[in-house]
């Protein structure tokens, strides 16, 4: 299962990319979901998942059952989907919870808070206490989270470093979007089912230097030579553009700014990885959200999310927005599902990176193989 990752951490000009097992090998994918997906803060979801008080939405990330829930006063939680019972899955299907989260099993019930509330029967027919079984140490199991642009973060393991310290310089990066964002409702909402795994995913986002065959249309008018890229080790990479051209409805009309945007934002926009399964895009007038869910080794599900500065937009430009993207997100598809396949051949080394144009790529790769190393020290130190 163990491979060596030495080569990864090399500098860009010397190191190859991770290997094929990293990629293909079940094994290596579950070293991976403990020491990245579950040690770091991963997206699960996005807050507009569940816009009303009581809304709740099981999602499974990586096998791991969760409920992701608004409470009663508005906040929204992570908990395992799990009662302390006897391991029931608590919800099945998105619904509203009107008053508490009932097991169907044996009826035992939790409040939007995680609270044990009801234990029907436990002490025998009629009696629905015990001395013996305490609520106040039997609640949901409420897994760490943090939302910031919406998304979900989510650390399952517990000991990371609070999200706004990692995330502190890209948080200030992009300080100036500090701001309310609006999810655009159904219409700027689909997924992406790819036949790839995660990384190769992210890998992708992360460069501009596949622009000029995989998107022409683009290409176009946000040329190879008006991006530049965005690396900043060990915490985030990806790339920016120079020249974004903003969509414009029948009648010239645009989409509303994000307020108190520097010069820089008028024509500038910038599309980043926040590690290890986020992808994020800024611009003057809209932003999203792209959820990598890790359904296999090789099989990923996309989910995007895009968003507005102003709650209420012409609909035909949401629309026309959505299918906008959609197509060039969907122009990558066969990269990463061929990226994938090429990863069968025993020969292929991980590959070399451009030190002009992969700089984000090893930067990522770099910031996996850390995380994979730390997390085999550990284990040979218990």
């Amino acid at each position: 299962m163990s491979s060596d990752l030495s080569h990864v951490l090399r500098p860009v000009d010397e190191a190859r990319g991770l290997p094929n097992a990293h990629y293909i090998d079940d094994a290596v994918f579950a070293e991976e979901r403990d020491a990245v997906l579950f040690g770091t803060w991963s997206g699960l979801a996005v807050a507009s998942d569940v816009p009303e008080n009581g809304d709740a939405k099981p999602i499974s990330f990586v096998g791991l059952p969760l409920l992701l829930l608004r409470d009663k006063d508005g906040e929204v939680r992570v908990f395992q989907n799990t009662c302390r019972h006897r391991g029931m899955i608590l919800v099945e299907e998105p619904r509203k919870i009107e008053g508490a989260i009932r097991c169907p099993y044996h009826s035992w019930c939790y409040s939007t808070k995680g609270k044990l509330v009801a234990t029907p029967h436990v002490g025998g027919p009629g009696m629905n206490t015990h001395e013996k079984m305490d609520r106040d140490t039997l609640g949901l199991i409420e897994i760490r989270s943090y939302i910031w642009r919406d998304v979900v973060f989510i650390n399952v393991s517990g000991d990371a470093d609070p999200f706004e310290v990692v995330h502190a310089d890209l948080i200030k990066r992009w300080a100036e979007f500090d701001a309310p964002m609006y999810h655009g409702g159904p219409d700027s909402a689909f997924q992406l089912d790819v036949r790839t795994n995660y990384k190769l995913a992210v890998e992708n986002y992360c460069e501009s230097y596949h622009l000029p065959w995989v998107h022409p249309g683009l290409n176009s008018y946000s040329r190879l030579e008006d991006h530049y890229n965005i690396v900043e080790q060990g915490k985030y990479s990806g790339q920016g553009t120079l020249v974004y051209r903003q969509l414009k409805g029948k009648d010239g009309q645009t989409f509303p700014d994000f307020a108190g945007l520097g010069e820089f934002w008028d024509e500038g926009a910038e599309y980043i990885t926040v590690y290890p399964n986020v992808l994020l895009g800024a611009q003057r007038d809209h932003a999203f959200a792209i959820i990598l869910e890790p359904k296999s080794v090789s099989e990923t599900l996309e989910h995007v999310h895009l968003y507005y500065a102003a709650p209420r937009i012409d609909e035909d430009m949401l629309q026309d927005n959505a299918t906008l993207w959609k197509g060039v997100f969907e122009e990558d598809i066969f990269v990463v599902e061929g990226m994938q396949k090429g990863r069968y051949g025993p020969g292929f080394d991980g590959g070399r990176f451009s030190p002009a144009m992969d700089g984000p790529t090893h930067c990522f790769h770099a910031w996996v193989a850390a995380r994979l190393i730390e997390h085999r020290q550990t284990l040979a130190a218990e």
